[in-house]
């Protein structure tokens, strides 16, 4: 939104910017034109009169490849991509009761829930007591995500930052934040916070952190239900391929399990009702699946240009070769029946990414425990990939449910931290696979050993929303 709010609104947020450790954030409100930037100069002088008007061709971009140098998370099981892993690895369960609120008489009362976060020495108190979850995940991940990539102060004040670039979506937003506002408005419009609109809207993580990093390169959020992580980083990628940005953040955030949140996905008949044993509500594929498990969290890549993390010497986890994204043009939440709109969208990003579909043997799919999805997307994974041998399957939701709007970018992680380790995580709770799934192709109960040749990861949203992205070992 671009329209200006009121003074006492603009100072709290100037005088409450979270400052990341030693990192430094600077607002300049004078700037005189000849210390503009060369780009704003040029928009400056656009907009005087001029004599004649000349056209001149960019020159084409030399093909520049995206690799993944850093990578963050805030999960029900770990705050740390290693930690993060090895629960995956081992099988761990991130499902349990919800104890945030009194949920008792709610059909479902499990969800993914993070019982334990702290946001010291990555956002600002003030901020931190101000914010919905969803930005505060977005912060944490996000500036974990570069200590990971080995950006410093030192690389920081290196970096040039009018190319570099955040996309981080959210599904949802600041769901809780928009809610205490209808709270204080039944008692008086006075007590509205007036942090409630700008700390409710998707794009405002993305926009704190490039305030707090001083980044001017691409800084926006997408939107596309579950699928918005996927959206997010494919796009952050072509920012990268164009010559836009050398570096960028993405990724997704979420944090729903609130009454309102709860409520309106029990009133879709979407989620589990497995109370009793929560850790086995979760279990893609399995012919006793009831629903999903409702997660919250945040997952954040560092995607960079190749020479230019080799330039820093950045420690290089994966290369990034492509994607795509779909529309199944069919209902609002049930996936097409025949799944084209699924197969579209693989078969489009294998060739977009310019990889052979024999050379994909492992899928972190968007199987989210529902009894139509699991099946379709199943489908059409057999369609387009069915005669790879040693293909591997398995859904990181089994452990810790769907994020939502998060779920591709923890997945990306996942999916990375497959290729560097060479282990692939279980799938839980599978343990009567639904009629029609070949489970050979299905990751066992324990983790398996996968020399991973090219890795895709899926994410489908509400409104039919498709997103496949591919990652690679570097070599």
């Amino acid at each position: 939104m671009a329209t200006s709010i009121s003074h006492t609104t603009s100072s709290h947020l100037n005088n409450h910017v979270p400052i990341f450790s030693s990192f430094k954030f600077h607002i300049n409100s004078h700037i005189r034109f000849d210390q503009l930037p060369r780009s704003c100069k040029a928009m400056a002088a656009a907009s005087q009169p001029v004599q004649e008007a000349t056209m001149t061709k960019t020159p084409p971009i030399k093909e520049r490849r995206v690799v993944v140098t850093g990578m963050g998370v805030v999960t029900s099981l770990g705050h740390d991509p290693d930690v993060f892993y090895n629960n995956l690895l081992d099988g761990v369960s991130g499902i349990s009761e919800i104890d945030t609120f009194d949920c008792a008489e709610f059909p479902t009362r499990i969800a993914g829930e993070i019982k334990s976060f702290s946001t010291d020495g990555w956002v600002a108190p003030k901020l931190s007591r101000r914010m919905d979850k969803f930005m505060l995940y977005i912060l944490t991940a996000g500036k974990k995500a570069l200590v990971d990539g080995g950006i410093t102060e030192d690389v920081l004040e290196e970096l040039n930052k009018q190319k570099c670039g955040i996309l981080i979506g959210s599904a949802m937003g600041g769901m809780q934040v928009f809610n205490d506002a209808i709270e204080a408005l039944r008692i008086s419009y006075k007590k509205v916070n007036p942090f409630c609109v700008p700390f409710a809207t998707t794009n405002m993580g993305s926009a704190m952190l490039a305030m707090d990093l001083g980044w001017m390169g691409p800084n926006y959020s997408i939107s596309t239900a579950c699928a918005t992580s996927n959206f997010c980083i494919l796009n952050a990628a072509n920012h990268i391929i164009r010559g836009e940005a050398d570096l960028m953040l993405c990724g997704g955030s979420d944090s729903t399990i609130i009454p309102i949140g709860l409520g309106g996905f029990v009133a879709c008949r979407a989620l589990s009702q497995r109370n009793s044993d929560p850790t086995k509500a979760s279990r893609p594929w399995d012919i006793n699946r009831d629903g999903f498990v409702m997660g919250e969290g945040a997952g954040v890549l560092v995607l960079e240009e190749l020479e230019h993390a080799k330039k820093r010497g950045a420690t290089i986890y994966a290369e990034f070769l492509g994607g795509s994204f779909t529309s199944d043009a069919y209902h609002v939440t049930e996936p097409h029946p025949d799944g084209a709109g699924v197969i579209l969208c693989i078969e489009n990003a294998l060739a977009q990414s310019g990889v052979a579909r024999e050379d994909v043997n492992y899928i972190n799919a968007h199987a989210t425990s529902t009894p139509a999805g699991d099946l379709k997307e199943y489908q059409a994974l057999m369609h387009c990939f069915g005669q790879n041998p040693g293909l591997r399957v398995n859904s990181t939701k089994s452990m810790i449910g769907h994020l939502l709007g998060a779920a591709g970018g923890v997945e990306a992680v996942a999916t990375i931290q497959a290729i560097r380790t060479g282990w692939v995580h279980p799938n839980i709770n599978l343990e009567n696979p639904d009629k029609g799934v070949d489970a050979s192709v299905l990751v066992g109960p324990k983790k398996e050993r996968l020399d991973i040749k090219a890795a895709l990861s899926n994410s489908f949203g509400f409104g039919g929303h498709n997103s496949s992205i591919i990652f690679a070992p570097y070599k």
